[in-house]
Order: structure tokens, then sequence, then C-alpha cells
């Protein structure tokens, strides 16, 4: 992949000195909310203090949700969950059976297994819960798009609740049943996940119950694994959930969740969005990629610390499992594409691929040759696919226009599922293709967006301490990019067996330790060189150590005196700085 631009937004003087004044924030604070939009002092304290909340009738149509499910609990009629096999799906499950089982519902779970239900309500699961008894049948996480198996449910005889976060169908059909959607039902935080849209339901429920709602925070732990896992944007109330549900899992009874840290050596005074999203949440995908997401589901709801132990060490063996499979495929993914050679996308296709394993590869593939990447596992006369897209490029807007050559398909920007006859996987392959070339032009180069031009020697703890008041990073919130615009490296040496490189960056006399990791002994710059580096700082606890570290993002070799010049930009009198922006001014490139 190639090198990625560099892109310094405008970030004028008089803002961020405003914001040092207001806010008492370091001037790299100051720059970063600024260049995020944040630059009026009352947005930066808002987002700042991360508490945005909305009530749940905030949703249009959760009266109706709430009267048909209540109609059920009182009638002690047979209810339903209906989920979906990852994190989630499992953790939306979760919540809303703990909340209806507390209120003395006769509730039950249906999870899809993968492999042979493939993705979402299908009418074969809605026949055979029909014929066990279900009356009313309330899917999590899934059935936005699923019109006629609501209707095949319905003429069974039961009654549906759709509550679900995922794009509509691009005809705009719509179940008809009470639904309980953030972007459907004009909730002020649109980009809610399944896990957050099922608490918020919950809420609801147990008010209309004359409930304390509050009862129901001890699962704001399940609401900011979800909303980790499932790659929302984390702004707004997203950012609130789950700051409050980190320091609800830190601290969780849960006995499952508790054996889940422990197997995956996650200490839970020092968890984060990173720990969850890197050690928590793939060990719980897992179950529903490699075998049975129940395993997940039952993690959560035991009540046994002896069961909860076991099933976290199943969880664990079946992670180094699918990690097992993942490399296997990757290696035959890579070799296909460079037997392609440059394209705008990549449509790649395996005998014995494992369809729940293929998006995880899809994800790093798309991350490394910054192109939209769909993976598809062959069997028989028909492949299952999973694809992942990058910035700038909707990826279910161009199955969309691809769709006359697939089965069924669904999903959202980022990420999307497909169904293909084996005979059509070339010429879908050239379609989204054209698609792509059509979408991202000649250019699409990655791009580095710059929050803040700093000095070496303000890389320290204090700097460090303070960029957590940002966090949680995720989508929609990246990791801090800080810029050294005139630094040179020294003292590389290689480490963990020669796949990462600790080195001495130096800049105007001030100097920091660094690390890059990933990229094997040698730096992108030779030493001496003058660089241009973009790092992030951490705050690195190791062995009863604390101290800041530097996180290597991207280096190149500094062709201009351009960027040093930002930092200290004299202001004219009117506070706006006398020089003109970057010319290298490009979209944002954020994977999720």
């Amino acid at each position: 992949m190639q090198a990625p631009h560099f892109e310094i937004p405008e970030c004028p003087n008089a803002d961020v000195e405003r914001l040092k004044r207001e806010l008492g924030v370091s001037g790299p604070i100051a720059q970063v909310l600024v260049r995020r939009g944040l630059g009026e002092p009352e947005r930066a304290r808002v987002f700042l203090a991360g508490n945005e909340e909305h009530p749940s009738g905030a949703f249009a149509g959760m009266g109706d949700a709430v009267a048909s499910i209540l109609g059920h609990v009182r009638a002690g009629r047979q209810i339903t969950i209906h989920g979906d096999y990852d994190v989630d799906g499992v953790c939306s499950t979760a919540v809303l059976l703990r909340a209806l089982r507390r209120l003395g519902a006769s509730v039950d779970s249906y999870l899809p297994d993968r492999a042979s239900d493939g993705y979402g309500l299908n009418i074969r699961t809605v026949e055979r819960l029909a014929a066990r008894g279900t009356q009313l049948l309330v899917t999590v996480d899934c059935a936005i798009t699923a019109v006629e198996e609501v209707a095949a449910a319905r003429a069974l005889g039961m009654e549906v609740v759709v509550t679900d976060h995922h794009t509509p169908r691009a005809d705009g059909a719509l179940p008809q049943a009470p639904i309980v959607h953030p972007a459907i039902c004009g909730y002020p935080c649109r980009d809610l996940c399944a896990t957050a849209v099922a608490h918020k339901l919950a809420q609801a429920l147990w008010r209309a119950m004359g409930r304390d709602a509050s009862e129901l925070d001890d699962d704001l732990d399940l609401v900011a694994l979800a909303t980790i896992a499932d790659v929302v944007p984390l702004l707004g109330e997203n950012r609130a959930l789950v700051r409050r549900g980190l320091c609800a899992l830190q601290s969780t009874t849960k006995p499952g969740l508790r054996a889940l840290m422990a197997v995956a050596g996650v200490d839970s005074d020092k968890l984060n969005e990173r720990s969850v999203g890197f050690a928590l949440a793939p060990r719980i995908n897992a179950a529903g990629r490699l075998y049975r997401a129940d395993a997940g589901l039952e993690l959560i709801l035991t009540e046994d610390p002896v069961r909860g132990a076991q099933i976290a060490e199943e969880l664990d063996r079946v992670n180094r499992e699918r990690r097992k499979v993942e490399l296997g495929i990757r290696f035959e993914a890579e070799a296909q594409i460079a037997a392609l050679g440059e394209r705008a996308a990549y449509v790649l296709a395996g005998e014995g691929w494992h369809p729940g394993v293929i998006g995880i590869v899809a994800s790093r593939l798309a991350e490394n040759q910054h192109r939209p990447v769909v993976l598809i596992a062959l069997e028989g006369e028909v492949g299952k696919g999973s694809g992942r897209s990058i910035e700038g490029f909707d990826l279910l807007a161009g199955l969309t226009a691809c769709g006359g050559h697939l089965l069924r398909y669904g999903g959202h920007r980022a990420a999307a599922g497909l169904e293909i006859e084996r005979g059509r996987v070339e010429e879908f392959a050239a379609a989204l293709c054209a698609h792509a070339e059509r979408v991202l032009g000649a250019d699409a180069a990655p791009v580095e967006r710059v929050d803040a031009v700093v000095g070496c020697d303000e890389l320290g703890m204090e700097l460090a301490e303070e960029l957590r008041m940002l966090a949680p990073y995720g989508n929609g919130n990246p990791g801090v990019s800080l810029l050294l615009a005139d630094a040179t490296f020294a003292d590389a040496r290689p480490m963990g067996e020669g796949k990462h490189v600790r080195f001495t960056v130096k800049s105007h006399g001030a100097c920091a330790r660094g690390v890059a990791f990933g990229r094997g002994s040698q730096l992108p710059v030779a030493e001496g060189i003058p660089a241009e580096a973009t790092f992030a700082l951490e705050v690195n606890e190791w062995k009863g150590i604390t101290e800041p570290r530097l996180v290597l993002r991207h280096a190149r070799a500094r062709t201009s005196a351009a960027i040093v010049e930002l930092r200290q930009t004299p202001a004219t009198s009117d506070g706006e700085p006398s020089s003109g922006q970057p010319d290298e001014e490009l979209a944002l490139f954020a994977l999720p």
C-alpha cells in the first residue's frame, strides 16, 4: 500500500487560544478539538463531558412496541427473542432476556447458526418457532429487511416486534410490525448499536411497568461491549454509553465476563476500549464464527462461576483456532491479490474457506490494500461472501449496484454479506470493480489526518494523560495523530523477534522514545534523515512502571519546510493565521 498523504486541517490560532483559556486545556488538546470541529467552547465542553443521553420515548413508535410486548408478558404468552451470532446480536439478546425475565415473562431465545441459517430471520426459522409455540417474536440486531419473513410469521399466528439498527431495504419496504430502530424512528442518536436499542426498549418496558429503569444499569457492561465490537461511531450518546459501560464492565458481577477477562489476560482495573475490542469481543465472536453462538450467550447469562470459567476457556480455545483458520485464508487471498494486480476493488473466492472467518480477513486486506474487499467462501454451487470497505466507498451501495449478480445481500457502508451462485463470481467481481472505479476515481490513496502539530518537548506524561479526556477512541473518534514536522530517527533496535522496532526520535534538541508495531525491524525513514512523522501518545504500564510511549503511525522523508512553520504560525491582527492551509486537503481515511 502506498504511503498516506498528511492532511492538516485549518486550525486558527484564535480558536486554539480561546479553548486553552476557557477550558484550561493544553495547546495540543486545543488543536485536536479545533481540527475535529469542536472549536466553540460549549461544543468542546459537551464533548469532553461525554454524558449525552436521550429518553427511550424519543423513538417514534416505542409505545406500540412496549404495548405489544407487555400484553404478552401479562398474559403469560411465550415470547422468543431472535438475535444474531455476533457480539452485538448476542449482547442484545441477553439484555432483553434479562430484562423480561426480571419482569416475570415467559421468554426464550433463538440465535441463528451462521452455516445453516445464515444471517437474519428466515422462513425456516419462523416455521420452527411457530411449531414450538412462540406467540410473540421479538427480533434484535436483525429483520429490518425481513418483510416477507415477518409477514410469514404473522400468517402463522405470531405477533412480531422488530428492533434493529441496520440499513433498510433499497425499495423502502419495511416489515408490517412495531419497529424500534434509531434511524427509522427518528431517535436523536441514529447510530446506536442493537444492544443499545435493546437497552432503551428494556428501559421503556420497565417504566411502563412502574419499575425503576436505573436497575437495568447493570447491563451497561453489555452495551459498551457491543457498541465497541460493532464499530458504530463513538460520538454523542454512544460515547456516553461506552464511558459508563466501561466502568460497569470493570466492576461487573457477571461470572462469565469476569472469567473471560481472566483467560484473555485483561486486568479489569486497566480495561479500556482497546482491550474490549481486541481481547474480549473476538473471543465471543469466535463462537458464532466457527461453532455455536449460544456459547457467548450462555457465558453472559450464567450465574455459576465454575460454568462461566468453563465457557470462557472454550471461547479462548475456539478463538485460537479461529486465528489459525484466518491465517490460512489470508495467505491464499493475498496470493490472489498479487496475481490480480492493482484493482479498485477486490473480489476473492476460495474452496474450503470458512464463511465465519472471511469477514475478518476481508477487513485486514481492506486496511492493507486500501481498497474495498469481498471474500467468498465457495461450497457446492453457492458461495457466501463477506465484504469490508474503506472511507469514501459505500459497500452496501456497491452491492446494490451489482445486485443483479447476487442471490441476496445486506449490511451497511462499511461491512456487508452476500450469497452468490458460483458461476456468477467473475461477473460480479468485474461489476464491483467497475463501480469502485467510478466512485473512487483514479486516486484512492489513504490519508493520515493530523490532529495536532507538536514539538518533541511536549510529548511527555502530562500530554499522554490529558489525551485520555478524549477517549473512548474508535470509529468516529479515532485515536489522536500528533505530527512531528522536523524529526529524525536514531538507535533503532528490533524487538518481538523482529516484528517490531523501538527507536529514539529527535526534534529541535529534544528526544523521546518510540516504538513501531508490526513493521518489521526497519523504520520507514532511515536514521538521520529529516522526516515528517505522526504518532499516537499513550500511557504505557509495564511491570509496575508507568511512562509515556510514542507509537509510530506513519513517517516519510521531509521534502518541504512548510509543515514545520504550522506550529508557530504568527497570527494577524484579527487572530487568523497569516499563512494558508496546506495543499494536501484530502478526506479523512478512518478504517472501522
